[in-house]
């Protein structure tokens, strides 16, 4: 078995005396540690085959949870986690816990004393050049009477083993402390992967340490308010940890709101809900401080709050963390911690850092460049955990031009853990998947819960390789006994039991409208390459000019959606269903429909990240089978996924983002109606109308009720009647106009006689006046009554779509960055 092998691996005598890395299961005597002992019955049994299987479930389980993770300047990737938990016993934790507890108080005390008394500089504990040198040192939040003593509510400490396995801090993280989502995530995910195993363990449940935390930011608002409005501040789709952001936000049952979402007036915080201006009393930030408000400190951020830092020295909004944590976060500061802690708390630093050398002081500097092959240089201003991939010479003159900028740190000998590889292919075949030694690193959490720091039992595991994560594990913290409270918690602090109603922004009514229209145009483009994928076969199997000349018909209104990228129909089929960058195309819209999802995460259930599971397998299918009939069987297993979404929307509340989801749904397929019957403008003789009329009976899912009604005699009248007049048929412009009619009605900004509603209503009556006869009229070649229809109706569907946007949408002009202000030219 897996376990077995590995254990039976490490205690194989080795050259060179050994591993020099302490492991996190098997101890130097070739036995399990303590943690893994209770867990040694179930773990045995486990097979490379089964640990394969479950690899497999968890990738599935978190592609349909929608779990990603992007580095700057690239697509989201998949969130990866490894089958293999790192397990930690009782006794192990809480000597870490009490470390982690006093860091947190520590950090807290220096965030006090640097925008306070500043001691820590007047008495020359810290070099005051490592302090104002860092970005993180926010100057605006200086001021003499500062009084708070709690800046710091919530900390992440990264930390890792050293040879002997103690701990040792590698960094801290108070800016926007992330990833206690992803952690939340990969436990949901293991517990259901790994059930016996996550039964036989007896481990803490994170459940109650939420509870905590929710606890903490209603306690963080100013003042005794019976129910403080907490929000949770994000950068936005586009940030590395958006997934991370939105999934505490839902765990919490707060908000989650960009910057465009809030306005000072007054020195007051307020959320733009619709219709009304809502106080926001605590604000728990993912943004980083410097973009928070671009009124005093970046003039060209777009992401923050104008007059937030005013409002916050005011003490009329609790930002978590701080504007100034940020200075926390100073690698500088791990070379002085013990001083420091014995300066402010008069306690020895129970958890020690990582070796720390500030350049900035001589001896040290003399040391770092004596020993820079083998330390790690970073800089004190750059992103946290950059390391410096420069040449010794060039490292060193560079340190020496600008010393106070550079930290240098011991290389520690990280644990190890084991970890599970892909399947290697030889010239042999498929190797077999295995549990390899990786080294690895903990991010632990805590929380300013009461008048004391409590630590999550748990966290989250980093896989490391050449100094980057390429993985995540799930902590497993276990109980010293059954019984025991999960997290140390027998009880939380009560909260306000009163409902709260989720306040709707503009910006995520534009995110619905999007929604309900890149989801339609996905569902009828799928519908329309099917329908031709069925012409082409046929085609194929019988060549005949008549079906090449309904099959360019078909087709060309795929052209006039996408454009067409190759002439052969199997290759431009398949850049309809993969290629993100095609414009129009499935796949482009599909992503599109994820970005505006992204958006309001905090608003749907898990169960519309599944759509998305269903067609990235699709696709992956598609890609890899050349095969003509996977592109009908792909695409029609991305259009059940697609179609999913009804599903999920029946069961939403039918808020005001409701109701503009379904805005959005109809007029998109109001305009898709237009553009598929732009094929029976032209006459091209009865049995080519007739292939063209069935087709796009079938892309509009109409063709059984067609059926039913018509008896299958295809005709122009008839197929005009159903998809432009029939008030019972779903797919019809009418049926379209009148539920947009209803839905938009349903806003809190329709009045019954705003600009969409008349133009709605402009729309619905002239559908109703007019006649199919008229429409059918033969004018030469074509239909030019109907092609004046379609062209007045999709003119008129583009207006209401604007009229929407600047009713529903608009919060008044854009933002501007300061810094690009016209500047005025002096009077002479």
């Amino acid at each position: 078995m897996v376990l077995k092998e590995y254990v039976a691996a490490l205690t194989q005598p080795m050259l060179g005396g050994g591993p020099t890395r302490y492991d996190e299961v098997v101890g130097p005597d070739g036995l399990l540690r303590p943690s893994w002992k209770r867990l040694a019955a179930v773990a045995s049994g486990l097979g490379a085959s089964d640990l394969r299987r479950i690899d497999e479930q968890i990738v599935r389980f978190l592609a349909d949870d929608g779990v990603t993770y992007s580095r700057a300047g690239r697509r989201p990737t998949a969130w990866r986690l490894d089958p293999v938990p790192m397990v930690v016993d009782a006794a192990s934790w809480r000597e870490l816990e009490v470390g982690l507890a006093q860091r947190a108080e520590l950090l807290n005390a220096v965030l006090v004393d640097l925008y306070g008394g500043r001691t820590l500089l007047r008495d020359g504990i810290v070099p005051a050049a490592a302090v104002l040198a860092h970005p993180g040192f926010t100057r605006i939040m200086a001021y003499g009477s500062r009084n708070d003593p709690r800046p710091l509510v919530t900390t992440a400490t990264d930390i890792g083993r050293d040879a002997s396995g103690a701990w040792r801090v590698l960094g801290d993280r108070t800016q926007a402390p992330s990833g206690l989502g992803y952690a939340l995530e990969n436990r949901k995910v293991l517990s259901r992967v790994l059930p016996e195993l996550y039964r036989e363990a007896d481990l803490h449940r994170m459940a109650p340490y939420l509870w905590a935390f929710r606890s903490a930011l209603l306690q963080s608002a100013h003042g005794e308010l019976p129910d403080p409005r907490v929000v949770v501040l994000t950068p936005g789709t586009h940030s590395e940890t958006a997934y991370d952001q939105a999934a505490l936000a839902t765990s919490l049952g707060f908000p989650l709101v960009q910057g465009s979402d809030l306005v000072v007036r007054d020195g007051w915080v307020l959320l733009k809900s619709l219709g009304r201006l809502e106080r926001v009393d605590v604000i728990l930030r993912r943004v980083d401080a410097s973009f928070c408000d671009p009124l005093e400190l970046r003039g060209d951020s777009q992401l923050g709050v104008a007059g937030l830092a005013e409002a916050v020295r005011r003490e009329r909004v609790r930002v978590v963390n701080g504007l100034g944590a940020g200075v926390l976060e100073n690698p500088a500061l791990l070379a002085y911690a013990p001083a420091i802690c014995e300066h402010l708390l008069g306690e020895s630093l129970r958890l020690p850092t990582v070796a720390t050398w500030w350049c900035g002081d001589p001896d040290a500097r003399a040391h770092v460049l004596a020993n820079l092959e083998s330390l790690s240089v970073r800089m004190v201003d750059t992103v946290p955990g950059a390391v410096l991939d420069v040449g010794p010479e060039a490292l060193a003159r560079r340190i020496e031009a600008a010393p106070h900028r550079f930290v240098a740190q011991e290389r520690l000998p990280l644990s190890q853990s084991p970890t599970w590889t892909e399947p290697r292919r030889s010239l042999l075949g498929t190797g077999s998947g295995r549990a390899e030694p990786r080294p690895v690193t903990l991010r632990a959490f805590t929380v300013r819960y009461g008048s004391s720091y409590r630590t999550l039992l748990g966290g989250l595991g980093n896989v490391m390789r050449d100094g980057r994560t390429v993985a995540s594990k799930d902590v497993w913290v276990l109980k010293a006994e059954t019984g025991e409270p999960d997290q140390g918690l027998a009880e939380v602090m009560p909260v306000t039991s009163g409902r709260s109603l989720p306040a709707t922004v503009p910006r995520v009514l534009e995110d619905m409208f999007w929604v309900g229209r890149y989801a339609e145009r996905a569902e009828d483009l799928l519908r329309l390459v099917l329908a031709a994928h069925v012409l082409v076969e046929d085609f194929r199997s019988r060549p005949r000019t008549s079906g090449g000349l309904s099959l360019s018909v078909v087709t060309g209104l795929i052209t006039r959606l996408a454009g067409r990228v190759s002439d052969d129909y199997d290759e431009d089929f398949r850049s309809l269903l993969l290629d993100q960058d095609r414009a129009g195309s499935v796949a482009q819209s599909l992503e599109a429909m994820r970005d505006a999802l992204s958006g309001v995460r905090d608003q749907w259930s898990s169960d519309v990240w599944r759509i998305f599971g269903v067609v990235d397998r699709a696709q992956a299918t598609l890609a890899g089978n050349p095969d003509s009939h996977q592109v009908a069987e792909s695409a029609g297993r991305m259009l059940t996924g697609v179609l999913s979404l009804a599903g999920v929307t029946a069961n939403m509340i039918r808020d005001p983002g409701w109701h503009m989801i379904s805005v959005g749904r109809y007029l998109e397929r109001s305009q898709q109606v237009g553009h598929l019957l732009t094929a029976v403008t032209e006459r091209h003789g009865l049995d080519v109308d007739r292939e063209i009329l069935a087709s796009v009976l079938a892309a509009a899912e109409s063709s059984v009720t067609h059926r039913r009604r018509y008896r299958d005699f295809v005709r122009p009248a008839g197929v005009l009647d159903l998809l432009l007049k029939d008030p019972e048929n779903p797919r019809s412009l009418a049926f379209s106009v009148a539920r947009a009619s209803e839905h938009l009605a349903a806003l809190p900004a329709s009045t019954g006689s705003t600009r969409p509603e008349r133009l709605l209503a402009a729309l619905g009556s002239q559908v109703e006046e007019t006649k199919v006869a008229g429409l059918v009229a033969i004018g030469g070649a074509d239909r030019p009554n109907l092609v004046s229809f379609l062209a007045t109706t999709g003119a008129e569907l583009d207006r209401l779509a604007a009229a929407v946007a600047d009713l529903h949408f608009a919060t008044g002009p854009a933002p501007r960055s300061f810094g690009s202000l016209p500047e005025l030219e002096p009077v002479p």
